[in-house]
C-alpha cells in the first residue's frame, strides 16, 4: 500500500514519520478485551507462493512497483522511505532480518555467530563474520565496516546528516577481535536491544565521511554486499534496477535482473492489466478487480457482468437504438455518440479485465498498526477524562469489521502498542482503559464538567450550569407560559449575537478553502415545525429544560446511587417525545431549536456554554475512502455520548507534515509500524513531551503530546535490561501505563495486500518476514506428460 504524506517500511531508522495507508486504512471490542497473552488480536498467517528453489526457472526479469523511486538509498536519512527499505534489502547486509513471528534471526549469510560474551564491567558482544562475505569490489566485510558506521550514527559528529543515533550512541569502543573475522563490541551502558544495530550495513565508503554519507549514497552505492547490485538509478524514466552480482557467495540470484517502477497507486490496476509490473501491493479496490476478473470471464463474447455497460439491460438498449436510428437527427447523433462512448469503456473495461486473470492475490497482516491518536496538547482532550470518555465510546470491534472483515482477514481489536499478535511481547493490556461503555463515557464526561445543561449559551453573563445561572421556579413558569403563546425566537444566524458577531466561541482554526468541513451532528432533518423545509443549524443548541432535568437525573442516579426512581426517568422521557418537542424546551434569541435530539447522548455536551466539539481531520485522497468510513464511524459513536465531531478533509500531502506533526488536529488516524525492538522504536514515540527554551513543546515523535514520567522509566528500564524476559515484563507495564493515558487508541493491524503474477514464485504478503531476493523467480514450464493436475 501506498502512504500518504509518510514512508511506510523500516522501523530501523528514524520513524519521525507516521504512516497512513490510502488504500485499506489506507488504511482500525474494547468491551471483548481480556489480558490473556494474544487472545485478543487476530493472527494472519503470511501468505507467499513458496517453492524450492529447483522449482524456479533460470533468469527473467521481475517489475515490481513502488511508490517512487527514492530520493536517497541511504535508510539513515531523514528522507529514507519504504523505497529505500525495499530495494537495501537486496543490496546491503541484514545481520538480524525478522522472520514471520517478528523475531530477529541471525543470518547466516553473513555471520557465524554473534552474541554477549560480557555483561560485567561493559556488555560486549562478538560477532563472527561469514569468512566468504565480501563487498561488490572484492574486499571483505569486516571491523572497518562497523567502526565507520558507528561514528557516522553516534551523534557526536553533526557534519552527519544523520536521521538517527539509537543504540549506537551507547557504543564505547569496537575493534578487531581475535582475527580479521572477529567484531567486538563494547557498551558504554548495556544495550537489550543490540541486534537492531548495523542493518542495513554500508561499507566504509559510505559511512567513513560526511561527504560520502551525506551525498554519496543517495542515488548510487559504491559498493553492496547482496544477491543483487545496482546497475543505475533512472529518475526519470522511475525505474532502479538491480542485476544479479557475480560476486555473491550466498545461494545465487535466480532472476538476470529485478526493476523497482515507480506506479502511483492509483494507476496500478492500469499498470498490473498491461503487465507493465509483475508485483504490486494493492488497494482494496484493485482486489475486487482481481477477483471479478478471475471468476467473470464474460462467456459466449459477452461483456462482464461488471463495470461500464453491465447494467444496460434489454430494454434500456432497445430504447438507445431507436433514440439513435430516429428522426430527430439531433437525439440520434447524441444517442449514437454515447453509445460509442460506452462501447469503448466497455472494451477497455474488457481488456482490462482480461489482462487481470493473470494475477492472483496475496493477503496477510502488514506489520504497521492504525490507532485514533487524541491530541492532549490543549483544548478539551488535555483533560484525561476526556480521552479516557472518548476511547470508551468507541467500540473497536465495528472498526475492525470495517476495513478487515470484507478482505476476508482476522477481524480482532489490537491490544497493544508495542507489539502485533503472533509476537512473543504481544499482550493484550486494554483492560487497563476499559472497554466500551456509553454510561461510563458518559459518567467521565459529567465528571470533567462537560453536560447538556453546559452546551447552553446564557445572555445574562452567568455561566452555564453554575448556581447563579441555574432557572428559578420563577423563570420556568415564564418559558411554559410563553411555549403555551406559541412564541417562537426570531430567525437568526446560529451562534451569533445582535451585533452579528459569532458567539459559537470554540476558538478552533477554520479550515482552509481545500478542505471539506462537516459538523457531525448537523445534518438532521427539519422538524415538523418548520414548514419551509429549511431551519438554522446551531452548533450548540439549546436542549429542553425537560431533556436537561432527565439527563441530570440519570447522571445522579449512576454516580451517587440516589435511588432516582426509574419511572419518573420514564416520565420525563415519554414527555420529551411527544409531537412537538418537549414542555418547556428554550433557547437563547436567534436561534433555533434542533429538530429531534439524536441517539442515546441525548444531545450535545458543553460547559460555560462552549460545545464540546472535536476537530476529526482526515486525508482527503480518492485512496482514503476505508480510512474516512472510520472516521465517519468513530464521529457517529462520539455523538451518541454527546462529543461532535467537525470533520476537516485536508490534502493527502499536507496531512501529515501540516497536521498531525504540526499538532493541528483534536482527532486523527494514522499508522506506526511494528517493530521487533520496542524499548528503542517505540520510546520516542511515547515519550513525555518536555518545554523548549522558547517555549514551545519538544514531543519527539509523540505527536498525540499525552506522556508521562513513569512510562518514559519503564522504557529507560527495558532498553538497558539484558535478560529478555525482564524486558518484556517491562514493555508489557509501560503498554498498560500508555493505555490509561489514553492518548493514543489502537485500533487494527492494516491488512497487507499484493497482486503478484500467478507463474511468480516466492513473493507474495510477507507480514513481518523478509524477502529472499535471491529465491524470487517464475515457475519452470512443466515439462512434457506431467499431470495436468499437478499443484503450481
Amino acid at each position: 500500500m501506498s502512504h500518504v504524506g509518510v514512508p511506510r517500511g523500516t522501523a530501523r531508522k528514524r520513524r519521525s514519520l507516521a504512516l497512513l495507508t490510502t488504500g485499506v486504512l489506507a488504511l482500525p471490542v474494547l468491551a471483548g478485551c481480556s489480558s490473556d497473552g494474544g487472545a485478543t488480536a487476530g493472527i494472519a498467517p503470511q501468505d507467499v507462493a513458496v517453492a524450492a528453489r529447483d522449482q524456479v526457472a533460470e533468469g527473467s526479469t521481475v517489475n515490481w512497483a513502488i511508490d517512487a523511486v527514492p530520493t536517497t538509498l541511504n535508510a539513515f536519512q531523514a528522507d529514507a522511505d519504504g523505497s529505500t527499505t525495499r530495494i537495501t534489502g537486496a543490496l546491503l547486509p541484514t545481520l538480524f532480518p525478522l522472520d514471520a513471528q517478528g523475531r530477529p534471526q541471525l543470518n547466516p549469510d553473513y555471520l557465524e555467530s554473534a552474541k554477549v560474551v560480557e555483561r560485567e564491567p561493559r556488555q560486549v558482544v562478538l560477532y563472527r563474520i561469514n569468512q566468504q562475505a565480501v563487498w561488490s569490489d572484492g574486499r571483505e566485510i569486516g571491523a572497518p565496516d562497523f567502526v565507520a558506521q558507528w561514528r557516522a550514527l553516534s551523534g557526536r559528529d553533526s557534519a552527519f546528516w544523520t536521521a538517527r543515533n539509537a543504540g549506537y550512541d551507547r557504543i564505547e569502543k569496537i575493534e578487531r577481535g581475535a582475527d580479521d573475522l572477529e567484531v567486538r563490541v563494547t557498551f558504554a551502558k548495556p544495550y537489550a536491544d543490540w541486534r537492531s544495530l548495523f542493518s542495513p550495513l554500508y561499507p566504509k565508503e559510505v559511512t567513513g565521511s560526511p561527504d560520502a554519507f551525506n551525498d554519496g549514497a543517495r542515488t548510487t552505492l559504491r559498493a553492496t554486499a547482496g544477491p543483487f547490485r545496482l546497475r543505475g538509478v533512472d529518475k526519470g524514466a522511475g525505474e532502479v534496477t538491480l542485476v544479479r552480482d557475480p560476486r555473491w557467495w550466498g545461494a545465487p540470484a535466480k532472476l538476470d535482473s529485478l526493476v523497482f517502477r515507480a506506479v502511483a497507486p492509483k494507476d496500478r490496476t492500469e499498470a498490473l492489466a498491461a503487465h507493465q509490473v509483475d508485483v504490486a501491493d494493492v488497494d482494496a479496490a484493485t482486489v475486487r478487480r482481481i477477483a471479478q476478473a478471475t471468476r467473470d470471464r464474460g462467456a459466449g463474447g459477452q461483456p462482464p457482468a461488471h463495470g461500464p455497460g453491465s447494467g444496460t439491460d434489454p430494454a434500456a438498449a432497445l430504447r438507445s437504438w431507436a433514440v439513435a436510428h430516429g428522426s430527430n437527427a439531433e437525439e440520434a447523433a447524441a444517442a449514437q455518440a454515447a453509445t460509442e462512448k460506452s462501447r469503448a469503456a466497455t472494451e477497455a473495461y474488457a481488456a482490462e479485465q482480461d489482462g487481470l486473470r493473470g494475477y492472483v492475490v496475496r493477503k496477510s497482516l502488514e506489520p504497521a498498526y492504525t490507532q485514533l491518536a487524541l491530541n492532549g496538547e490543549s483544548g478539551p482532550l488535555a483533560d484525561d477524562r476526556v480521552r479516557r470518555a472518548v476511547a470508551r465510546a468507541l467500540n473497536r470491534q465495528e472498526l475492525v469489521d470495517t476495513v478487515l472483515k470484507p478482505l476476508g482477514l482476522p477481524a480482532r481489536p489490537l491490544g497493544s502498542h508495542l507489539a502485533l499478535a503472533g509476537q512473543p511481547a504481544y499482550q493484550d493490556s486494554s483492560d487497563a482503559l476499559g472497554g466500551q461503555d456509553t454510561e461510563k463515557a458518559q459518567a467521565l464526561l459529567a465528571d470533567a464538567g462537560w453536560t447538556p445543561e453546559g452546551a447552553v449559551s446564557r445572555t445574562d453573563g452567568t455561566k452555564a450550569g453554575s448556581e447563579a445561572g441555574k432557572k428559578s421556579a420563577k423563570d420556568t413558569e415564564k418559558a411554559e407560559k410563553a411555549e403555551k403563546k406559541g412564541t417562537e425566537p426570531a430567525a437568526g444566524k446560529a451562534g451569533s449575537t445582535d451585533d452579528g458577531k459569532s458567539g459559537d466561541g470554540t476558538g478552533r482554526r477554520e479550515p482552509s478553502a481545500d478542505e471539506g468541513l462537516y459538523i457531525v451532528g448537523e445534518d438532521d432533518k427539519p422538524g415538523d415545525g418548520d414548514p419551509a423545509g429549511s431551519f438554522t443549524h446551531v452548533l450548540a443548541p439549546a436542549p429542553a429544560a425537560a431533556f436537561h432535568s432527565s439527563a441530570l437525573l440519570r447522571q445522579a442516579g449512576y454516580l451517587s446511587d440516589s435511588g432516582i426512581s426509574e419511572d419518573a426517568l420514564a416520565g420525563l422521557t415519554a414527555h420529551d417525545r411527544r409531537p412537538g418537542g418537549a414542555a418547556g424546551a428554550y433557547a437563547p434569541v436567534g436561534t433555533a431549536a434542533p429538530a429531534r435530539v439524536a441517539g442515546p447522548g441525548r444531545g450535545p455536551l458543553g460547559k460555560d456554554g462552549k460545545p464540546l466539539t472535536l476537530r476529526f481531520v482526515l486525508p482527503s485522497g480518492p485512496g482514503s475512502e476505508p480510512l474516512r468510513s472510520v472516521g465517519d464511524k468513530i464521529s457517529a459513536m462520539l455523538e451518541s455520548v454527546g462529543i461532535r465531531t467537525e470533520i476537516t478533509k485536508v490534502p493527502d500531502e499536507s496531512y501529515f507534515q501540516d497536521h498531525i506533526a504540526s499538532g493541528d488536529y483534536d482527532l486523527a488516524l494514522y499508522s506506526w509500524p511494528a517493530t521487533a525492538y520496542p524499548a528503542t522504536d517505540d520510546r520516542p514515540i511515547f515519550a513525555k513531551p518536555v518545554p523548549a527554551t522558547d517555549g514551545s513543546l519538544l514531543v519527539e515523535q509523540n505527536y498525540t503530546r499525552v506522556g508521562t514520567d513513569h512510562i518514559d522509566q519503564l522504557f529507560d528500564e527495558a532498553v538497558s535490561e539484558l535478560d529478555e524476559g525482564t524486558a518484556r515484563k517491562l514493555m508489557k507495564q509501560a503498554d498498560a501505563r500508555i493505555w490509561a493515558a489514553a492518548g493514543s487508541i489502537p485500533l487494527y493491524q492494516r491488512p497487507q495486500l499484493v497482486a503478484a503474477s500467478k507463474k511468480l514464485l516466492n513473493v507474495g504478503a510477507f507480514g513481518f518476514g523478509a524477502p529472499r531476493y535471491q529465491d524470487i523467480g517464475f515457475q519452470k514450464p512443466q515439462s512434457a506428460g506431467a499431470p495436468a493436475g499437478q499443484k503450481k
